[in-house]
């Protein structure tokens, strides 16, 4: 981390975290849904660290309503580049992939986790822990299971152990689906994920045979599982039950690109 970076940080609690993150001469936005703990962390950071104050911004606020910048700094200022925190347990996947599709702008992200949140999040294809918030943290980012942390440094000692996982942004595969689209294939593809392919996606497709036809048409074995493809794959499986929306957004792509060189 530099001084001139600005990052986010969910869930400060008390602030031991924030203080260190201050410490680093960066701008930080802490973002807490306690009200109380909001309006303490103010006070701490100005007792303990008054010449860091001005570079703390306390937004009160659900991390699961953010939409975008806007509520989290002044007009004009830096948005955040990097998220570090610790996030609630019972509500990180959900938070991860709000802030990622929220804050184009985080560039890294390195958050403590239970264990077993990370090792779904930094799972591969194939493997007994892939599912959903694997496939879905994959179209934004790199994941990275880094430490594992035991429940023994805690007080009171929790029931689990946890993890840090580092994501790295990268561009979303290339594609003519939605990001919805796409996400709502992977979704049926999870849901009953002993079913091969062909029969989990049938309500998607509008029947068995639709479903088969997409997954031949995206180059898929229509009898595989769903926990055998990587996120480009889920990529080019949307793109072929979509494909009338694909060739109009290709159209409308071209169109854009006629008009800008004219």
């Amino acid at each position: 981390m530099h001084h001139d970076d600005t990052i986010l940080e969910i869930g400060p609690g008390l602030g031991s975290l924030t203080l260190a993150l201050l410490e680093t001469g960066a701008r930080v936005i802490a973002v807490e849904i306690d009200p109380l703990l909001a309006r303490a962390l103010p006070v701490t950071v100005a007792n303990r660290m008054p010449q860091a104050a001005g570079r703390l911004s306390v937004i009160e606020a659900d991390a699961l309503s953010i939409t975008g910048p806007e509520p989290l700094g002044e007009a004009g200022a830096q948005p955040p580049t990097r998220l570090v925190a610790n996030l609630p347990y019972n509500v990180a996947v959900p938070v991860l992939l709000t802030v990622l599709e929220a804050l184009p702008s985080l560039e890294t992200i390195t958050v403590m986790v239970q264990a077993e949140v990370a090792d779904r999040l930094a799972a591969e294809p194939g493997s007994r822990t892939y599912g959903v918030p694997s496939v879905k943290a994959a179209w934004y980012a790199a994941v990275r299971r880094t430490l594992t942390i035991s429940r023994h440094v805690f007080w009171p000692v929790p029931n689990v152990d946890s993890a840090l996982v580092e994501l790295v942004r990268r561009r979303p595969p290339v594609t003519r689906a939605t990001r919805e689209q796409v996400f709502a294939v992977v979704d049926a593809a999870f849901a009953q994920r002993r079913k091969t392919l062909r029969k989990a996606l049938a309500k998607l497709a509008g029947g068995a045979d639709a479903a088969e036809a997409a997954l031949r048409a995206a180059g898929i074995d229509p009898a595989r599982r769903g926990e055998t493809l990587d996120i480009a794959a889920f990529a080019a499986l949307a793109e072929a039950l979509h494909p009338a929306d694909a060739d109009g957004a290709a159209a409308s792509a071209s169109s854009f690109t006629s008009q800008e060189q004219s």
